[in-house]
C-alpha cells in the first residue's frame, strides 16, 4: 500500500539534498504557520472537535457551499479510503495508469476493480461500461500528468448518472487547465470531488484533505468517519491558512514555465522519452536500463531522489517520475542523469 510511494529518502546512507521524488512542491515559506503552532501547541491538551465543523464552515465559505457539502479528512488518502469504505461491494473502475491506493482502497472494502486506460468519447456516447457503478479518476493525474478535458467529463457524468464519479484534483493548484469547481461538482448528484491542502501547502505531515459534493453524498461519508479523525493541530493549520495563505505563494505560471524547461532539458539528453504533463510533474520512459539503477546511482552518487514508477498499474522498470522543483536542483538533476547516461 504505502510502500513503494516517493519521499523515500530514509532508504540511502548518503543525504538526500534534492527531492524529486514526492509531488510535494517544498519551497513554501510555512515560517508564519510554524509560528503560529507554536502559539497553539498547547491545545494539543484538549480534544479537537468530534468532526472539524469548524474548517469546514470555513472551506465552504471559500467555495460558496453549504457546510454539509464540505467533508474535511485526515489527508486525500483518509478521503479516498473511507469513500471506498462508504461505498463498499461495488463494480468499480480505475482510469490507470494512476495512484495505486484508489485499487487498494477498493479491493480492502470488496469493490470489484476494473481498469480502464481512456475516458469513452462522444462517438460512443460518453458511456461507461453498463456494470460500472463508481469511476475514479485523478485530475491531474499521477503519475502521467495529464487533464481530462473539463467539457468530456460534464458529458461523462451527464451521460452516466448511475456512476458515481471521485475526482482526486488534489494537484489541482499546479495546473492551468480548466477543471470543475467545489460549486459546479456539488451542483452534480454524483461527483466526490477530493482536495489536498497537503500538496497545496507543502505540510505531508499535517494530513489535511477535504471532499466537496452534494450534500446527500457527503452526509454518507460522514456517517463512516472516525471521531477526532483530523487532530487540532491540523484544524488549527487549515484555518490559519485559509486566512492568510502563506508568504509569497507560489507563482504557478512561473513554475509550470520551469517545469517546461526542464522536460525540454531531460528531452535533449537523449535516451529517455518524457511524457507531455499539464502539471509540475512528469514522467519520463528509458529507453535503456531500468528505473531503479538509475535511482539507486542518483541517491548514491549524487543526493538527488526520483521516484520509480514501475509500480503504477501499466508501466514497467523503464519508467520513473519526477516533480519540478527550482532551476539550479532541475539543473543538478539534469547533469546527474547526463553522468548516468555516460557512464552506462
Amino acid at each position: 500500500m504505502i510502500e513503494g510511494h516517493g519521499d523515500d529518502s530514509y532508504k540511502y546512507s548518503r543525504p538526500i539534498t534534492a527531492d524529486f521524488s514526492s509531488n510535494v512542491y517544498n519551497k513554501v515559506d510555512l515560517s508564519v504557520l510554524k509560528a503560529h503552532l507554536r502559539a497553539r501547541i498547547d491545545s494539543i491538551g484538549s480534544y479537537p472537535e468530534p468532526e472539524p465543523y469548524t474548517l469546514e464552515a470555513c472551506i465552504a465559505r471559500r467555495h460558496h457551499l453549504p457546510a454539509e457539502a464540505v467533508c474535511v479528512t485526515n489527508g486525500a488518502t483518509e478521503a479516498i479510503y473511507l469513500t471506498a469504505q462508504t461505498f463498499r461491494g461495488t463494480n468499480t473502475a480505475i482510469v490507470q495508469p494512476t495512484f495505486s491506493e484508489y485499487a487498494d482502497a477498493c479491493r480492502i472494502h470488496g469493490h470489484r476493480v476494473t481498469s480502464l486506460y481512456r475516458l469513452p468519447a462522444e462517438n460512443e456516447g460518453y458511456l461507461l461500461p453498463e456494470k460500472i457503478r463508481m469511476l475514479w479518476l485523478c485530475n491531474p493525474n499521477n503519475p502521467t500528468g495529464t487533464v481530462a478535458e473539463k467539457e468530456q467529463l460534464t458529458a461523462l457524468v451527464r451521460h452516466n448518472p448511475q456512476v458515481c464519479f471521485v475526482i482526486d484534483q488534489s494537484y489541482e493548484y499546479f495546473t492551468l487547465r480548466p477543471l470543475f469547481s467545489a460549486a459546479e461538482a456539488a451542483a452534480f448528484p454524483n461527483v466526490l470531488l477530493l482536495h489536498s491542502m497537503t500538496k497545496r501547502y507543502a505540510v505531508p505531515g499535517l494530513r489535511l484533505g477535504y471532499v466537496t459534493g452534494a450534500p446527500h453524498l457527503l452526509h454518507r461519508l460522514r456517517t463512516n468517519r472516525m471521531p477526532w479523525s483530523v487532530n487540532r493541530l491540523a484544524i488549527e493549520a487549515g484555518l490559519h491558512l485559509l486566512e492568510h495563505d502563506v508568504p509569497h505563494p507560489l507563482d504557478v505560471e512561473d513554475y509550470l514555465q520551469e517545469a517546461s524547461r526542464l522536460h525540454r532539458a531531460l528531452e535533449a539528453l537523449g535516451g529517455m522519452d518524457v511524457w507531455a504533463t499539464e502539471t509540475h510533474f512528469m514522467l519520463v520512459c528509458l529507453r535503456m536500463g531500468k528505473a531503479s539503477a538509475l535511482k539507486e546511482y542518483l541517491a548514491e552518487k549524487h543526493g538527488i531522489l526520483i521516484r520509480d514508477a514501475s509500480n503504477f498499474e501499466g508501466l514497467n522498470e523503464h519508467f520513473f517520475r519526477i516533480a519540478t522543483q527550482s532551476r539550479e536542483e532541475n539543473d543538478r538533476l539534469v547533469r546527474a542523469i547526463g553522468q548516468w547516461f555516460e557512464e552506462e
